[in-house]
């Protein structure tokens, strides 16, 4: 059982790859940095170890640490997937939206992004729930804000939430095939609901879709830019 969160996280790894062979030069950048930011992420980790679950890692290091090499693996391949499964089925470019914002406009959309770490800190210090919960009201809140300021990116988000949820849920019964009894040993599932959909906690895939949801958005609503669908025969 050492190995296997090693294991599975490197298996999302190589499915980021690929996704990513298989795109468009433009979208392949986007997909690299959303990566590179989503990484960040697993410094989050010890706040879920061992509340949440408690997975051997490599050298000990999430029982010792809080941090693993795992999760870095893991938020990386997440990060890119969850922007690149909606271009990589309906293909798109990036059109910057004309008119430029300065002042304090033009901060409004990283302020907004940056509310669901904050969201997700004040519910986790003052509340006494699973900080998986406030991962996704966090993530859900502020994919709701930024359709409220965005509504022309309802498409991308929704599906792509739905579609980040699919991969996630077949990614997640590799891992029931492979190790049988690493999701009771690994994960507390007396603080969760108990409440299982085909042997996976409910709160994993409540996590994927609230995940999938705003993470979607993030790059186009920062950067101000919008999404420009393609035919099949321009998209090669």
């Amino acid at each position: 059982m050492d190995f296997v969160w090693f294991g599975w996280s490197c298996l999302f790894l190589v499915f980021w790859g690929v996704v990513y062979a298989s795109l468009r030069i433009e979208n392949r950048r986007e997909m690299r940095e959303m990566s590179g930011w989503t990484a960040l992420l697993a410094f989050t980790e010890p706040v879920f170890v061992p509340t949440y679950w408690n997975p051997p890692s490599l050298f000990d290091l999430a029982q010792r640490t809080g941090f693993d090499i795992e999760s870095f693996i893991f938020c990386f391949s997440i990060g890119g997937l969850a922007v690149a499964l909606y271009e990589k089925v309906f293909p798109v470019i990036h059109e910057p939206i004309p008119g430029a914002q300065s002042g304090l406009r033009r901060w409004i959309p990283v302020l907004v992004v940056l509310t669901a770490p904050a969201v997700f800190a004040v519910l986790d210090i003052t509340l006494q729930f699973n900080p998986i919960y406030s991962a996704f009201i966090a993530l859900t809140g502020a994919g709701v804000v930024m359709l409220a300021l965005r509504p022309d990116l309802f498409h991308k988000m929704v599906l792509s939430g739905l579609l980040f949820l699919a991969v996630y849920f077949v990614y997640f019964l590799t891992l029931l095939l492979a190790a049988p009894g690493y999701v009771e040993q690994v994960w507390n599932i007396h603080a969760l609901s108990g409440i299982t959909v085909g042997g996976i906690p409910l709160e994993e895939l409540l996590f994927a879709a609230s995940f999938g949801f705003c993470w979607s958005g993030i790059y186009e609503f920062v950067f101000r830019r919008r999404i420009k669908r393609l035919d099949k025969a321009s998209s090669f």
